[in-house]
């Protein structure tokens, strides 16, 4: 009888506890409404802001703004100092490239911006490579645990690589048409195959330039994304040497100039690319070669990450964090267009500093905080390499063993209320876990990102915090739209990603319905709340790269 009974009370209890949870979060969760969301969106990107770069007005209007209403809410200043300010030291460099490439004495005609993109981020005035061989190394990637060399035992030092976008596309074995789950996590990105890893793996071997293929469909954004954001001033961390250790030159050319450019060399891109998907594929030297020349206008810029503290209930657990993050900046202003110059970046990223801002005045209007403290970072420069949180990761606030959780907001849904939500690098941490059971709570469910090819995972600012073993959460907009027919999300997506993502008509739409908006950002509050009370620390899940990172932080930390 005793145990009957305590088989039926402990549901009850059970009920008890989630009914107490929604009691306890309904005035948060009912403060987070579309209103409040869009006018915080019609502040940050509003002309005046001119699209909010660092080291310009923008960013100086965009951090009072930030640092005004956390003040308004009654947060604490976010730095241990007493500000509300983590200096970021940026150098600001602006490339005017100069190339030849020629092949089998042909030379290649190229417009800058329109058939490649060049720069150096060696912070100098100046930087030159001459007659450079061009050597074809696949997809330059190097993954011992998937017995992958693309470079095998080539000196490539000196030389100028050609590498093509994203992972090794490896077929299955047993059928062709689809890709073998067993390398590269098959569909899905793995960071071998972001842009950023082709620049370092090239420093690593010590070549003199870089080229990599640009190719719309694998890299999941035109050309022009590319062109509109290293066209223009880009920015990296200052470092002690200047970044004499980097590669020299970094190149993008278009899939049409690369066709060209292996036709004059005597290859075919087709076959070269179907070589590079087979393990035993050995670099191969090309009858070109590539002459480069970078002159660098170079500024110094005390940038701003803008931190705010809530501060833990419980005196035990007050010093262990959940952070939330939102990147505030954009690709700012282009004095060289005609028209609109300004890159107002209403949804890149004034949306998720909205949900930032609003998330964190929700926390305050709970009757007592969470167990834990609960950090609300504005990162700078996203846009320019992830800088603003790469600096954090490598100089925080609060230390790194002693976060539980990063929970990042990179856009929003801005066309109506879902039925789901998205989770991106599904199968990472359990944090995914605790985003199933609040999307229950909705009424909603949890799905895969439906393209992972495009490695959305390592784009934003929780990547560095994954990468120093602090489990991270992405989440996109919901697919299935309440009261919409079947392919409308694919067809808005595509729409914005042609039209919109990183021009200037990034700008409020009439068609915006920021009700869905409402409700994601509810459930990042969820997860952030659950996370920050709750005993249990979140954890990387068997088989991911970051799982071996953080069991060496804590055990460090010991």
């Amino acid at each position: 009888m005793r145990s009957f009974s305590a088989t039926l009370l402990l549901p009850l209890f059970l009920l008890g506890c989630a009914l107490d949870e929604e009691t306890t979060l309904k005035p948060a969760l009912e403060s987070i409404t579309a209103d409040r969301l869009l006018d915080h969106i019609k502040v940050l990107s509003a002309d005046e802001f001119e699209g909010r770069a660092p080291g310009t007005k923008g960013e100086e209007l965009t951090v009072s703004y930030l640092i005004d209403q956390f003040k308004s809410y009654g947060l604490k200043p976010g730095n241990p100092d007493g500000t509300y300010i983590q200096y970021v030291p940026l150098a600001g460099f602006r490339s005017t490239p100069s190339v030849s490439l020629t092949a089998r004495g042909k030379r290649i005609n190229l417009t800058p911006l329109k058939d490649y993109v060049t720069v150096s981020r060696r912070l100098v005035s100046e930087t030159k490579v001459e007659n450079s061989e061009l050597v074809f190394v696949g997809y330059g990637v190097v993954a011992p645990e998937y017995g992958w060399d693309d470079y095998k035992d080539v000196d490539v030092t000196g030389k100028t690589i050609v590498v093509l976008i994203n992972d090794p596309a490896v077929p299955d074995p047993n059928d062709p048409s689809i890709l073998d789950n067993s390398m590269f996590r098959g569909k899905a990105m793995t960071y071998y195959g972001r842009w950023t890893y082709k620049f370092e793996i090239a420093s690593e071997k010590g070549a003199a330039a870089a080229i990599i293929i640009h190719e719309t469909g694998p890299a999941g954004y035109p050309f022009e994304v590319v062109s509109g954001s290293w066209g223009r001033e880009n920015f990296d961390i200052q470092t002690p040497d200047k970044n004499m250790g980097r590669v020299a030159i970094e190149t993008w050319i278009t899939f049409d100039v690369a066709k060209k450019l292996l036709s004059a060399a005597g290859k075919d891109f087709e076959e070269l690319k179907k070589a590079a998907v087979r393990k035993d594929f050995r670099p191969i030297r090309l009858e070109a070669r590539g002459s480069f020349r970078v002159k660098n206008e170079l500024r110094e810029v005390q940038s701003r990450n803008v931190a705010a503290l809530l501060e833990g209930s419980d005196a035990s657990l007050r010093n262990e964090y959940v952070v939330y993050t939102a990147h505030w900046d954009h690709l700012g202003k282009d004095e060289s267009r005609k028209g609109d110059q300004i890159f107002n970046g209403a949804l890149d990223n004034a949306s998720g500093v909205s949900g930032l801002l609003e998330i964190a005045d929700a926390l305050t209007k709970l009757p007592t905080p969470p167990k834990r403290s609960v950090l609300f970072l504005a990162v700078t420069a996203e846009e320019k390499g992830l800088l603003g949180a790469k600096y954090y990761a490598a100089n925080p606030l609060y230390p790194l063993p002693k976060t539980l959780a990063n929970i990042n907001m990179d856009g929003m849904n801005q066309w109506g209320r879902t039925k789901d939500i998205i989770v991106i690098g599904s199968g990472n941490s359990d944090l995914e876990d605790v985003l199933a059971e609040a999307a229950r709570r909705q009424q909603r469910v949890v799905k895969d990102d439906a393209e992972p090819e495009k490695g959305f995972y390592y784009r934003s600012d929780h990547f560095e915090f994954a990468k120093t073993g602090v489990p991270a959460l992405y989440v996109d907009s919901g697919t299935d739209f309440i009261g919409k027919p079947d392919g409308y999300a694919q067809e808005k997506r595509d729409e914005f990603t042609t039209n919109d993502y990183h021009k200037v008509s990034d700008e409020i739409k009439p068609d915006w319905d920021l009700a869905g908006a409402a409700e994601d950002f509810q459930l990042m509050l969820r997860v952030g709340y659950k996370v920050a009370s709750t005993e249990k620390w979140p954890e990387w899940k068997p088989g991911t790269e970051f799982k071996a990172v953080r069991e060496e932080m804590l055990k460090r930390a010991e």
